[in-house]
């Protein structure tokens, strides 16, 4: 077992269930499911990723982060999340360490593609933009993905380098489903569960529980798309009748002075 057949269990047996929920988009498990292959295609065919590659996702939080996590595990490579607020010079210290040769990010920050390119000359870009351009793959599954076993690499998180030189958290596909099962163990989450998003899904807290626990369970996630003004905030959470919120103590005070009404949907 790996994320992305585990993934692909849960989208063929949810796969008209909504997956995210995002401002007015709904996506389902088919269609997340559908563009994650597609950008796999792509990866594969067009920019020679191979099974135990590393590929960068630069990405701010939008519902094609999800698409391009599991897109990569699709491949058999291994997802390498960076912080959108990083300079490129910071990013390319991570690309150089990390022997990142592939990119994904988005118009607004490709913009730095050619000062990365710079610092490392072999650099290929995809912009999520292009997704929805690429063709549905004729074969169900990208054969690289089922060859992958709990040992192989899923995942490089790097850390802030608060006190030197970033590092990379080299993680398994078990270390990630067992992580997830035990979350799943804690907040006794089920496939009725929606979960709401509003943490930055680069850092290992939020990719852990609002990535891989509910899209390996057959959960929902509410991917709110700004946290102001915080009372519209809340009431998008509550309307799409989010059951976990994962945040901060910060945030819950914020809660708790907005004086939001009550019953809400929220159980933890």
């Amino acid at each position: 077992m790996n994320l992305a057949t585990a993934f692909n269990n849960c989208a063929q047996k949810h796969a008209q269930k909504t997956a995210i929920f995002y401002g007015e988009r709904e996506i389902t498990y088919a269609e997340l499911q559908s563009q994650s292959l597609k950008l796999a295609a792509h990866l594969q065919n067009n920019l020679g990723v191979k099974p135990g590659d590393r590929v960068a996702l630069w990405l701010k939080n939008c519902p094609e982060f999800v698409v391009c996590v599991f897109g990569i595990l699709q491949t058999g490579a291994a997802v390498v999340p960076i912080n959108n607020f990083l300079k490129p010079a910071e990013v390319s210290y991570i690309l150089n360490d990390g022997g990142i040769d592939v990119v994904i990010t988005d118009a607004e920050l490709s913009a730095h593609s050619a000062e990365l390119k710079t610092a490392r000359p072999s650099l290929k870009f995809f912009q999520i933009e292009e997704i929805a351009t690429h063709p549905t793959p004729n074969s169900q599954l990208p054969s690289p993905s089922s060859s992958r076993t709990e040992k192989d690499l899923a995942v490089i998180i790097y850390t802030s380098g608060t006190t030197g030189k970033p590092k990379g958290a080299m993680l398994s596909h078990g270390n990630l489903l067992h992580n997830v099962n035990s979350c799943r163990i804690v907040l006794e989450s089920v496939p009725d569960d929606c979960l709401a998003v509003l943490l930055p899904l680069f850092h290992t807290y939020m990719m852990t529980v609002g990535i891989f626990l509910p899209f390996t369970s057959g959960g929902s996630i509410v991917l709110v798309k700004s946290l102001h003004p915080p009372r519209a905030m809340l009431q998008e959470i509550f309307s799409r009748r989010a059951t976990i919120l994962p945040a901060v103590p910060s945030f819950y005070r914020m809660m708790l002075a907005a004086q939001i009404p009550t019953p809400q949907p929220i159980r933890i």
